[in-house]
């Protein structure tokens, strides 16, 4: 849950690096938390929870999207990729999949190497 909640503290920091592990349980947390939402809308009848939810976490999710983007030395650019339907979101997958570079690169220094001590 603090992986999350790291996240939600960063709301609009774009500058950095985000190791792996940051990004894919924010991916996990949002996914079991929009699911649950999805869940509390249908039994309810409304449709604003899933809503208000997903503006509210768009800022961090594109944060720490780009902070991955960064950590594995592309621009946060690269984002954009993903409006290429199908193959562009795999390719994006791709890249937030990927091992980040194990020095400091233009975006910072390695993120594993700081919070390792």
């Amino acid at each position: 849950m603090n992986w999350y909640v790291d996240v939600l503290k960063k709301y609009a920091v774009f500058g950095g690096r985000a190791r792996r592990q940051e990004y894919w349980m924010f991916a996990l947390f949002n996914i079991i938390i929009s699911a649950v939402l999805a869940v509390l809308d249908n039994v309810l009848g409304t449709s604003f929870l899933q809503l208000i939810y997903a503006v509210g976490v768009l800022l961090p999710a594109l944060g720490v999207t780009i902070r991955r983007l960064h950590d594995t030395d592309r621009s946060g650019w690269w984002v954009l990729i993903a409006l290429i339907p199908l193959v562009g979101f795999i390719i994006l997958i791709v890249f937030l999949a990927t091992e980040g570079k194990p020095n400091e690169n233009a975006y910072g220094p390695n993120p594993k190497a700081v919070a390792a001590f």
